[in-house]
């Protein structure tokens, strides 16, 4: 077995080309034998394959130094860099990341998780390196999802500056995560179609060199390619046609669904988790299109990842120009709701919460400053979502609740949520985001009929006294459970309060808890550091009430364990308990 025998990079320079063939054969099947089980990015890595044994065999890394963008294509790196036994052996299966990361090896350089960056990142590299009168190549590799990305065009753009080396692979297998939006890869296709010969050519128009690379899952032809473009004095992109999910049936017939994939079993690709779950990206999507009928201005937009809203290809097409993706743009998908909103028209945006990070600009500027009622809905803002720390999503209340004029909801049922995104549709007056709870779909059992445009008056589920517990969105169960045991040990009910309104304060009620109540607990799903508990502190100040703020400490978590995380912060039932009984007395 070669792989076994990979420990460096240098150990793929020593194959010939049977060798190498078979070499990309073990890949795939330890790659499939991990990704059964352990789950991962499936489709890109399966198409990676043969590229990354000829960078390998051609380049010298770390030396020359290789950027992957997303990292979404980095596994097949990883085995051929050392890292072999993660990809091997099950007991190793977690002894890396899903993603680049310059702490496990000196052959990645960042650590990487959001698309669109490789290319700014490897320019930063080579004008580092030319500062320093340096000879090494510089490598991006971007696939051609990523291109829509304003920050890749951005790093192609100033590329030529360099006027030096820096060789950017463009993967090319004309898929996004979804299938790719927008006019440049209109420009691809014909470029893959004339085997790069066509005269319109979008790397050539910003003064860049050009190769392509007609069949980029042939180790041969990317090795000629490769040594072409090894230490060239300027800047030149490698295009190569690849397919996506390569070797692996189901995912080539299915390139949208096997672009990530749970585990699974191999003989049939089926998924060994029920799918029968209810969740609200399904949910989602049934209520969208059910408005949609009613509403043709009604449109849903997508950031290249329509099923977060639960719009699957069959329901993309039910719905036809109801339905947007922009592919990866989440600046312009803010954007863009902003302007059908002004328009007259009805945006829904559904995002994860990691990415819309990347999105502050347009949230302040091109849509809250207008006022115009667009509605933005958060999936995975939970210590519930994510757990890598390139994708975590829990950032979000003290990035967007304190921009003005947005209205932030967190609801805590299905029913709040259903009757929030009914609210937020039918409304002309606020931009709102919703934040979906995390944690799994809760129901309150009961339909909802409040108008939520009485902005920050929150709801009191039980009146008490001694201690007031705000619980927001997905930790309302859990105020619920403290509000339970406190009663239960004191004989005393405390008050118990949904506040709904992340973007603000029910000062009313805030001011008539000063009667009654020794302390004020807060509750939220996110960092506490500009949360929402902060603005209840602030509230209290001045005042004898006690205030205690449960959250999330400020930190980059990786990999995490979620009971492991809500025991350090003191968020357990048992813990919060505690707390209170020390102010209150038994």
């Amino acid at each position: 077995m070669y792989l076994e025998q990979i420990n460096q990079p240098s150990d793929v320079r020593k194959l010939n080309k049977e060798q190498r063939t078979e070499l990309a054969a073990e890949m795939r099947q330890a790659l499939l034998e991990k990704l059964s089980k352990h789950g991962g990015h499936f489709g890109p890595n399966f198409g990676m394959v043969e590229a990354t044994i000829a960078l390998h065999y051609v380049f010298d890394s770390p030396t020359d130094k290789m950027v992957y963008d997303i990292s979404h294509q980095s596994y097949c790196h990883k085995m051929l860099t050392g890292r072999k036994d993660a990809f091997l052996y099950e007991e190793n299966y977690d002894d890396v990341t899903g993603f680049s990361n310059q702490n496990e090896s000196e052959h990645d350089f960042f650590i990487l998780g959001h698309t669109s960056t490789s290319v700014s990142l490897a320019c930063g590299l080579a004008k580092a390196r030319d500062l320093k009168s340096e000879k090494e190549n510089i490598i991006a590799i971007i696939g051609d999802g990523s291109l829509s990305g304003g920050e890749a065009l951005e790093g192609l753009d100033f590329a030529p500056e360099l006027e030096s080396n820096l060789i950017i692979v463009v993967n090319d297998n004309d898929m996004s995560i979804a299938e790719n939006h927008g006019g440049l890869y209109r420009n691809l296709k014909q470029l893959r179609d004339s085997n790069g010969t066509t005269e319109c050519n979008l790397f050539k128009a910003m003064g860049l060199d050009y190769l392509f690379v007609k069949d980029g899952n042939d180790t041969e032809q990317l090795i000629e390619a490769f040594e072409k473009a090894k230490d060239i004095n300027h800047p030149i992109v490698v295009h190569i046609n690849t397919q996506k999910g390569k070797g692996y049936l189901p995912a080539e017939k299915d390139r949208e669904n096997w672009h990530y994939s749970g585990p699974f079993e191999i003989e049939t690709g089926k998924s060994v988790y029920s799918s029968n779950r209810e969740n609200y990206s399904d949910m989602t999507a049934e209520f969208l299109m059910e408005k949609m009928k009613e509403d043709k201005t009604l449109v849903a937009i997508s950031s290249g990842t329509p099923t977060v809203l639960g719009f699957t290809a069959d329901k993309r097409k039910e719905v036809g120009s109801q339905f947007v993706d922009v592919g990866i743009a989440e600046e312009h998908a803010v954007a863009l709701a902003s302007g059908i909103a002004a328009g007259g028209g009805n945006p829904v945006y559904g995002v994860y919460s990691t990415f819309l990070q990347r999105t502050y600009d347009q949230l302040s500027q091109d849509l809250c400053i207008n006022n115009n009622p667009a509605t933005i809905v958060n999936f995975a803002a939970s210590v519930y979502g994510m757990t890598d720390v390139t994708h975590l999503g829990f950032f979000d209340i003290p990035m967007i609740s304190n921009i003005p004029n947005l209205v932030y909801l967190a609801p805590t049922t299905k029913e709040e949520y259903i009757a929030m995104l009914d609210w937020s549709i039918t409304q002309k007056e606020h931009p709102v985001a919703i934040r979906v709870p995390g944690g799994g779909v809760i129901s309150g059992g009961e339909s909802i009929t409040r108008d939520y445009g009485n902005l920050n008056q929150y709801e009191v589920a039980q009146k008490g006294k001694k201690a007031a517990i705000v619980a927001l969105g997905t930790f309302y169960s859990l105020g619920k459970e403290v509000a339970s045991e406190i009663a239960e040990k004191t004989g005393v009910q405390p008050t118990l309060i949904n506040p709904l309104y992340i973007t603000g304060i029910d000062e009313k009620l805030l001011e008539e808890l000063k009667a009654e109540h020794e302390v004020v607990i807060t509750i939220e799903d996110g960092i506490l550091d500009g949360g929402f508990g902060e603005k209840i502190t602030r509230f209290y100040g001045a005042s004898d009430v006690k205030v205690i703020n449960y959250g999330f400490k400020k930190e980059f978590l990786d990999r995490y364990d979620v009971k492991e995380v809500l025991h350090k912060n003191r968020m357990t039932k048992e813990q919060i308990v505690e707390d209170i009984l020390d102010i209150i007395g038994n």
